[in-house]
């Protein structure tokens, strides 16, 4: 079962503030929600996926492939509600118009010369570059396609990455919010995008979809 889960951030508790100033943090903070042993890759497994709703007061959206165990999280770190996705997925049929919003990290690689080829597969790739404005319009409407969606209307906005500690060895990832209208396509492709995801730094809060009725 595929859950969402809004919690309401108290922010006035330590570890809740100190989640909100930097995504390491908070990716450490929600793991705890991860079953034991799930294998090389936790995260993907558990089907986790977040993202920090703008407004008055802070939201955390939690996206999971299970119902967390809310009780593993720091005590007094806000009021959670959980819900099943279920009647949602049965939901979406081809045609239907849906609002969606996703905070993602456009991304392309771009040729730096002669980038050294991969020692396994012998793929060459360029350098990751991080894309706004028009370039990450751009790319949403290519990812929304590839994940059996049609945008209609869609309007952005850049998000903070917060990091309280810039380690040259440590990803930095420029963020943009995507909002509008979408009609569906193929609910096979969109359906897994929900589930697993959609770009890069989903270990730092981004990729999640969400869909409501337009």
């Amino acid at each position: 079962m595929t859950s969402l889960t809004h919690i309401t951030i108290d922010p006035h508790h330590a570890a809740a503030r100190a989640d909100l100033a930097d995504v390491n943090s908070l990716h450490k903070t929600l793991m705890r929600l991860v079953p034991d042993q799930a294998g090389p890759t936790p995260r993907a497994t558990a089907g986790l996926l977040f993202r920090t709703e703008p407004g008055p007061g802070p939201t955390l959206l939690v996206q999971t492939a299970h119902t967390p165990d809310l009780t593993a999280l720091p005590t007094s770190y806000g009021t959670a509600r959980t819900i099943d996705l279920t009647p949602l997925l049965n939901f979406l049929t081809p045609g239907r118009t849906m609002r969606y919003r996703i905070t993602a990290a456009p991304t392309t690689a771009r040729s730096a010369g002669n980038p050294t080829p991969h020692p396994v597969t012998g793929k060459r790739r360029g350098k990751i570059t991080h894309l706004t404005g028009d370039d990450a319009i751009a790319w949403w409407q290519r990812r929304a396609t590839d994940a059996g969606l049609e945008p209609v209307t869609i309007s952005s906005l850049p998000r903070p990455f917060p990091r309280t500690h810039l380690a040259r060895s440590a990803p930095y990832f420029r963020l943009t919010q995507f909002d509008g209208l979408a009609r569906i396509t193929d609910t096979g492709l969109l359906t897994h995008a929900l589930k697993n995801g959609i770009g890069r730094a989903k270990t730092y809060g981004a990729g999640l979809l969400s869909l409501a009725p337009a």
